[in-house]
C-alpha cells in the first residue's frame, strides 16, 4: 500500500513554483510547472476515457517508488507524494520496472501471482501499466490505470496509454537535452508548447465523451483521441444524448 508522509503537502508545493526535482547521470532535471500541468491533463483524460478510478504517473526514486501524478476523483485513493519501497514490495509497478514492459492484471483477487499485492488492499484488483523510460533508457517510473473491479482494458486503451507514454518521454528527453547542454536561454515552455498533446479545443459529449470533428461528426472518443493527439476538450451535448437526455427540448416543449 503506498503510505502518505507525514504532514504531506502536493507534491508540486513541496517544491516550490510547481518544479519538481530529480537526478539523471548527475545532471540535475526540473519537471517545470507548464509540464505537470499537461501531465496532469493526461491522467484526468485517461481516467474519464477508460471510466477508472486512478490513472497515476509514478515516479522511481530509488529505493521508493512515488505517485507523481493522479488523476482527480473521489474514488482515486492515490494521492501525490504517496510512497512506498519499490523492489520487494509486490506493487504492480514493481513488475513493469523490472521488466520495463507492458503489465496487464485483469483481476488480482482471481490471479494467484497478484491477489495478496498491496494494492489490493486499496481495493485496486486490476491494472494496466507501462514504462516510462529516461533519455538514456534507465526508468523514470510507469504510466497506469487501477480498477476497483474486474477490467479487460480495450486495445484503444493501450494505444492511448503508449501514445501518452511517447509524449512524457518527448517530453523528459527536452528537459534533460536542454539541461545537459547548457541552453539557459532557451524556454522550456516554447518547447513544450511544440509537443503539447493536448492543444485545441474541441466539443466532448458530457454524457457518452463523444468528440465532434470539423465536419460536425460525433465519433467514439478513444478513435479520436488516437488520431488527435493534440486535443483539447470543452463539454457539449451530441445529438443522440441530447434526444435521450432532454427529450422535451426536441419536442419543442
Amino acid at each position: 500500500m503506498f503510505l502518505p508522509e507525514p504532514n504531506a503537502a502536493p507534491a508540486a508545493e513541496l517544491c516550490g513554483l510547481g518544479e519538481m526535482v530529480m537526478l539523471i547521470n548527475e545532471v540535475q532535471i526540473e519537471i517545470p510547472k507548464a509540464t505537470l500541468e499537461a501531465w496532469q491533463e493526461i491522467v484526468d483524460i485517461l481516467a474519464e476515457i477508460v471510466e477508472i478510478p486512478a490513472a497515476l504517473i509514478m515516479r522511481l526514486s530509488d529505493p521508493d517508488i512515488a505517485v507523481f501524478v493522479s488523476s482527480n476523483g473521489e474514488d482515486n485513493p492515490y494521492h501525490p507524494g504517496d510512497k512506498e519501497k519499490l523492489y520487494g514490495s509486490g506493487l504492480y509497478c514493481e513488475t513493469v520496472i523490472k521488466t520495463q514492459d507492458k503489465l496487464l492484471v485483469p483481476d488480482a483477487l482471481e490471479d494467484v501471482n497478484w491477489k495478496n499485492n498491496p494494492d489490493v488492499e486499496l481495493n485496486m484488483i486490476s491494472y494496466l501499466g507501462f514504462p516510462i523510460l529516461l533519455p538514456d533508457g534507465k526508468p523514470f517510473g510507469t504510466i497506469c490505470v487501477l480498477d476497483n473491479k474486474r477490467n479487460e482494458y480495450s486495445e484503444n486503451t493501450e494505444k492511448l496509454m503508449l501514445k501518452f507514454r511517447s509524449l512524457i518521454e518527448s517530453h523528459l528527453e527536452i528537459i534533460y537535452m536542454n539541461q545537459n547542454l547548457g541552453d539557459k536561454n532557451k524556454r522550456l515552455t516554447d518547447y513544450l508548447m511544440e509537443l503539447q498533446a493536448l492543444r485545441g479545443l474541441i466539443p466532448i459529449c458530457a454524457n457518452c465523451k463523444s468528440i465532434r470533428d470539423e465536419q460536425n461528426i460525433w465519433h467514439p472518443i478513444e478513435h479520436y483521441l488516437i488520431r488527435h493527439p493534440e486535443a483539447d476538450f470543452s463539454h457539449s451535448i451530441c445529438p443522440k444524448c441530447m434526444e435521450k437526455l432532454y427529450p422535451q427540448i426536441n419536442n419543442g416543449s
